[in-house]
């Protein structure tokens, strides 16, 4: 049959050169965007900037109190008489409660959520530095056991915040993003700096300001817990409720979510078992930077006061520049993870913060150049910490993050106890208002130099995780 258009009929359909889509290809629905996909392919929605401000704050205000026992160390060494043991005593046990804490709330983080976890350790923060302010003169003892649970609570919450953000956010920005959550923290120092030059001697009352991070907790009433710990516990509606709140969309407008294999319960055995190289990994490297940075929050403004001579007030103001040196190595290396890589960053900040470290040790005649020192070495050596916990937890899956974060960094923590405890030694048993010998800097920073250059090299072994998605890893 000819057709009006010139074409043939042969019983079915005209031939026009153009192939016709096979029954099969015509009934298979186009792929739905997985819940993940959505998230990277969005802005940072309101509700997800008030999680990462939520860490944000809650960082700065825990470290607050941190840094501030640093400064009421050296308000005590006059007014106590406190020897350099004793000193030392006081602030490595803030130390010990770090390492408890990482490893206990890492686990509970895992168990329990990271919603949970963080709670309680501000509750656990909050209360053991209100009781720190009613403790009577010269009792060193006691402060010191109290610095154990603040340190517990402290120690816990940059472990559970980081992965509460790291799974809220796209995977493009993750290393900024959850490094946001370590990078203002030396504001707490520059709080602490700014409490001291207005308080002054009055000891008490700095301690008391520390329980300010007390308001948090009717902030974290506002925000739900992290979709990929719910999924992990098989809540994969909950997830999705989580997934909805952060992107600010239907639940229904949610798309799949990746298929959960073998859930299995976080535990130390199968961390130990399939996670080896990452947690040696974590605990060392951490171990070397947090022995090249936290001697100097702790000890650092009684070495300036005491071995240098400045004043009280000087120091304050000294420190408050410390703390705006850190923050900007922080920024900058959570930032540069996202353009070189996290190894590549780490090994840079650990290299110049260990020059830091040795021009503190052989160029030390005055407490200028003490002090220049300090700020490369902050700089630097501390401001890793802006990718170095987020790097950190990229090294385990979803189901052990904050298990395997939290034991690595607490065995790196325990660097916390040794650090100060041997500037303690080093010091000697003597008033430390009346005898402390500045050629303690040498064997100390030399060692402080040795340890960063150590946790540099150590990085480069760890897996690069720049722009990969978490069930990934």
């Amino acid at each position: 049959m000819v057709m009006a258009d010139g074409g043939t009929s042969h019983g079915g359909p005209a031939h026009t050169g153009e192939q016709m889509p096979s029954i099969n290809e015509a009934a298979t629905p186009p792929r739905r965007m997985t819940a993940y996909a959505q998230m990277d392919a969005r802005p940072l929605t309101g509700h997800q900037k008030s999680i990462i401000g939520l860490v944000v704050v809650g960082n700065i205000a825990e470290f607050f109190d941190m840094f501030l026992v640093g400064f009421v160390v050296s308000l005590l060494t006059g007014a106590w008489h406190l020897t350099g043991v004793e000193a030392g005593v006081i602030l490595a046990c803030s130390g010990l409660g770090t390492v408890i804490g990482s490893i206990m709330w890492g686990r509970l983080a895992d168990g329990f959520g990271r919603r949970h976890a963080f709670q309680w350790c501000v509750v656990c923060f909050v209360a053991f530095t209100i009781l720190s302010v009613f403790l009577p003169d010269r009792a060193w003892v006691p402060l010191a056991l109290l610095r154990i649970g603040v340190g517990i609570g402290v120690g816990g919450l940059n472990i559970t915040s980081i992965p509460y953000v790291q799974e809220f956010v796209p995977a493009r920005h993750r290393g900024m993003l959850s490094g946001l959550a370590s990078v203002f923290i030396p504001l707490g120092l520059l709080l602490g700096s700014v409490a001291q030059s207005i308080v002054g001697d009055h000891w008490r009352v700095l301690l008391a300001l520390g329980a300010t991070p007390v308001l948090l907790l009717f902030w974290l009433r506002a925000v739900p817990e992290s979709p990929r710990f719910h999924q992990t516990k098989g809540r994969d509606d909950k997830a999705r409720e989580a997934l909805a709140w952060a992107m600010e969309i239907p639940v229904d407008e949610v798309g799949d979510l990746p298929v959960v294999g073998h859930r299995r319960k976080a535990s130390y055995s199968a961390l130990f078992s399939r996670h080896l190289k990452s947690l040696l990994i974590v605990g060392v490297g951490s171990f070397c930077f947090i022995m090249g940075g936290f001697a100097i929050q702790s000890w650092g403004q009684t070495l300036m006061k005491d071995a240098f001579g400045f004043s009280t007030r000087m120091v304050a103001v000294l420190f408050m520049g410390v703390s705006v040196a850190d923050c900007i190595g922080r920024f900058g290396s959570a930032w540069l993870a996202d353009v070189i890589g996290r190894r590549w960053t780490m090994f840079i900040f650990g290299i110049v913060g260990a020059c830091g470290c040795f021009y503190a040790a052989f160029f030390h005649d005055s407490g200028w150049q003490f002090y220049i020192a300090v700020i490369i070495i902050m700089t630097f050596a501390d401001g890793v910490f802006g990718i170095l916990n987020a790097f950190g937890g990229e090294q385990f899956p979803n189901d052990v993050r904050s298990t395997g974060l939290g034991l690595g960094y607490g065995i790196g923590a325990t660097a916390k106890i040794i650090g100060p405890a041997f500037m303690g030694v080093l010091v000697g048993g003597d008033f430390v208002s009346q005898n402390i010998d500045i050629a303690v800097i040498t064997t100390a920073f030399t060692f402080f130099g040795v340890c960063l250059v150590i946790g540099a090299v150590v990085y480069l072994f760890a897996r690069e995780t720049k722009g990969r998605q978490l069930e990934s890893l």
